[in-house]
């Protein structure tokens, strides 16, 4: 089984993917640990994506599409499958995947994309506050503090605010929509309420994984 799961930030895509990789045994490929395993194998592409992070430059996509190549090509994957998380981020790099499969004999099964409404992602994602003196978290809506205490008390860091929140969503959707079009043209996606409890969520992805078997 071959998957990619999409979702905005703060729509649950990787408590999702942990547990689709433990249900179904497929072979978790993200981009964070992908470029890791390269550079600390020292593979050509892992040696070519160190030397842009040395110098603090984005890797250019090329770069990009060939540690996820040198990855699909590895054994486990031809007897697991795999669920692909974080990539592909563009569109153009959805092209690159496309070639990458065809050139390895692969098919990509399906797409799960947790589907969730951004208005409420914003809410969900902007809530965390921080206790200034214990450097505890909470979450204003979700997880809030127990007990008498004062606002003063606690900070939020400018990645939690409203304003910055909804500007990252923006980025998001705008990236991601050209992909899931893509993807629904080959009639690969699975759209998942993820505007639900974890475990139900769970269970409603797990039925369109195996509808896809």
């Amino acid at each position: 089984m071959n998957l990619l799961i999409m979702g905005l930030p703060g729509a649950g895509k990787g408590t999702q993917a942990a547990k689709i990789v433990e249900e179904f045994g497929v072979a978790h490929i993200s981009t964070g640990d992908m470029f890791r395993e390269a550079m600390s194998n020292q593979t050509d592409m892992g040696k070519l994506a160190k030397s842009y992070i040395d110098k603090g430059e984005l890797v250019p996509d090329e770069v990009t599409n060939g540690i996820v190549k040198e990855r699909l090509a590895k054994q486990d994957i031809a007897e697991k499958g795999f669920l692909l998380d974080g990539y592909p981020r563009t569109i153009e790099q959805a092209y690159a995947l496309d070639e990458t499969l065809k050139e390895l004999n692969l098919t990509l099964d399906g797409v799960v994309n947790i589907d969730v409404d951004p208005s409420s992602l914003v809410e969900r994602l902007s809530g965390r506050i921080i206790n200034r003196k214990t450097g505890e978290t909470f979450h204003k809506v979700f997880n809030p503090p127990v007990g008498d205490y004062d606002e003063n008390d606690f900070y939020q860091r400018e990645d939690d605010k409203p304003e910055t929140v909804k500007r990252r969503l923006d980025v998001n959707i705008a990236q991601g929509q050209p992909i899931l079009d893509h993807y629904s043209e080959k009639g690969l996606v699975n759209n998942v309420n993820g505007n639900q409890e974890i475990d139900i969520v769970f269970e409603d992805v797990k039925k369109v994984i195996s509808g896809l078997k």
